[in-house]
């Protein structure tokens, strides 16, 4: 050992502190030392377990008795040493550089501040002016009593009613409406909130009107939503995607999130499987399914037995089917299928038939975790490796040496992913070769922790979808952009705590995506919505937008090696 263990005058702990495998000449005695050190791990992971398990039924017997149990006090960030999050590892520090933020600000009115003329000496001269902008808004009523012209005409037996401006229809203004909906999906802003505030500037407006305002007869905006996610797949063959829970009448839902660069969609649905996925690629459409050899070629990775394949091939061929059509189908020529069996069938012609469609936009590469619903559905899937990052945060080596060996894995993980964003700077084959032997080589060493080398090898498992960035250097390296999309919705949540209906919710979707990609193209929310309102049409459809940047911006596949 590095040095003599006195166990007469150290605890058990001091002496794991100082016990080195590596130090060990003899190699039988260093394989015994890290089974020993290993299963200290192992029997520290599980005390720890069961002390949670134990405080749980502590808790749950508590709130039985009519008590409380104990309160989930959430560690202070700064003091807490498994944070899982990897922003100062994998971030370069950069010079700060503060710009000017008047050259952004629209100039309303200008107004000459005139110096006192009887304050000046004789002799003074006049020089120009210096500039200052001051920023403010005026916030008023604009209350107005429209007198609409009304004609009769006895030889029509019909009233002519003259109609109001566009925007002002069921007594309140576009101003109102806009700036509701823009403080409350844009702002975070309560219902219950924005009573307050308008009845504080003088506006009367019922809890019920407020509600539908926000919620009904919003077509106009569904139908551009629509239109911003063909143009937002067409934009580029990878997409990033990302689920979060969602409540919906007390119920269980999930929250899809599907963007790149240039736009943001949300999209809810009763469940998470790998059918949910399907329907949100294809905007939530009704399911359609089809028996053809991309069919046969999933069921081959599905694992299904070759006589259920044989008996599918019975059935009609290249033929779209909906959903009850297909099932009916199984029921009556396949009825003794395991229900997983079934499910399996029903993704793969499911998926057969999104590829093989051509009225919807198809993603070629999806960036996301390695949820199991995800895996399939697309040519290739680019992982997340900030998100294989977390899986290494998140053990809780007890024993020094492990911990330092977790250290220094860690600092070499994120050395490796700098590498790979220099990389995407300047591709060549010869750095993809390197930094493919280096991935092997980082991922394949063993450290003696039996922890750390478990999850190397699952990591190692993956290093197709790890490194697909080498073949497509466009591809980003992280899932960021749709984890905090989803993050933003669950602020919205634990603000508004859920919706009650499928139409909120339906609402809360299509909003709460208008805002993310009017910010991302760099358009006022607010003046969007006013506009539509207005139907003024100043501001071009957001499809449109993206379209155009998408063409002056490749996000697509430029480069791949040999």
């Amino acid at each position: 050992m590095t040095q003599k263990l006195d166990s007469s005058k150290k605890s058990g702990e001091e002496i794991l502190q100082t016990i080195e495998p590596k130090g060990i000449a003899d190699e039988s005695m260093r394989r015994t030392v890290e089974i020993l050190l290993n299963l200290i791990e192992q029997l520290q992971a599980e005390v720890k377990e069961l002390r949670a398990e134990n405080q749980q039924l502590k808790d749950e017997n508590n709130r039985l008795k009519g008590e409380q149990g104990k309160p989930d006090i959430k560690a202070n960030k700064k003091g807490f040493t498994n944070n899982q999050s990897s922003e100062k590892e994998r971030k370069t520090p950069k010079k700060h550089s503060k710009g000017s933020k008047n050259e952004t600000i629209k100039i309303d009115r200008e107004e000459i501040v005139k110096y006192p003329q009887d304050k000046l000496p004789a002799d003074a001269e006049f020089k120009g002016y210096q500039e200052v902008i001051i920023q403010d808004i005026i916030l008023e009523t604009d209350n107005v009593l429209f007198r609409k012209e009304k004609y009769y005409s006895p030889s029509a037996g019909k009233t002519y009613l003259a109609e109001l401006p566009c925007g002002y229809e069921g007594e309140f203004g576009l101003g109102i409406k806009a700036l509701v909906i823009s403080l409350y999906y844009g702002g975070n802003m309560t219902q219950g909130k924005l009573l307050e505030f308008l009845e504080d500037i003088g506006i009367s407006i019922s809890a019920g009107y407020l509600s539908n305002l926000l919620i009904k007869n919003q077509t106009e905006f569904e139908t551009e939503k629509s239109e911003i996610y063909a143009s937002g797949l067409e934009s580029s063959p990878w997409q990033h995607f990302d689920q979060t829970g969602a409540r919906v009448g007390g119920v269980n839902y999930t929250t899809n999130v599907v963007c790149n660069p240039l736009y943001t969609i949300y999209l809810t649905t009763a469940s998470k499987d790998r059918l949910s996925v399907v329907r949100v690629l294809q905007n939530e459409r009704e399911l359609e399914l089809i028996l053809n050899q991309l069919t046969y070629d999933l069921l081959e990775a599905f694992q299904i037995p070759t006589k259920w394949k044989t008996a599918l091939k019975l059935l009609p061929q290249e033929t779209v089917f909906t959903e009850a059509e297909f099932n009916a189908l199984l029921d009556t020529y396949l009825s003794k299928l395991g229900s997983q069996q079934r499910t399996r069938i029903t993704e793969a012609a499911a998926i057969a038939f999104y590829h093989q469609q051509t009225d919807w936009p198809v993603v070629e590469t999806l960036v996301c975790d390695d949820a199991p619903q995800f895996k399939l559905l697309t040519d290739s899937i680019a992982l997340c490796w900030v998100h294989e990052g977390r899986h290494y945060k998140k053990l809780t080596p007890y024993v020094a040496c492990h911990q330092k060996a977790l250290d220094d894995f860690l600092d070499d993980f994120w050395d490796y992913y700098r590498d790979l964003l220099a990389y995407k700077d300047a591709p060549s084959q010869q750095t993809a070769e390197k930094l493919r032997s280096e991935f092997w080589k980082l991922f394949d060493t063993k450290s003696g922790y039996q922890q750390l080398d478990e999850r190397k090898r699952l990591t190692l498992l993956k290093s197709s979808e790890l490194l697909l960035v080498l073949e497509h250097p466009e591809l980003p390296l992280h899932n960021n952009p749709a984890e905090l999309a989803a993050r933003t919705m669950v602020q919205r949540r634990n603000i508004s705590y859920a919706t009650q209906t499928l139409e909120g919710t339906q609402a809360w979707d299509t909003f709460m995506s208008l805002v993310a990609t009017t910010r991302k193209l760099g358009i006022s929310f607010f003046e969007y919505v006013r506009d539509r309102i207005s139907q003024l049409g100043n501001i071009p459809s957001l499809a449109t937008i993206i379209r155009e940047q998408s063409s002056l911006n490749s996000f697509g596949y430029s480069w791949m090696p040999e």
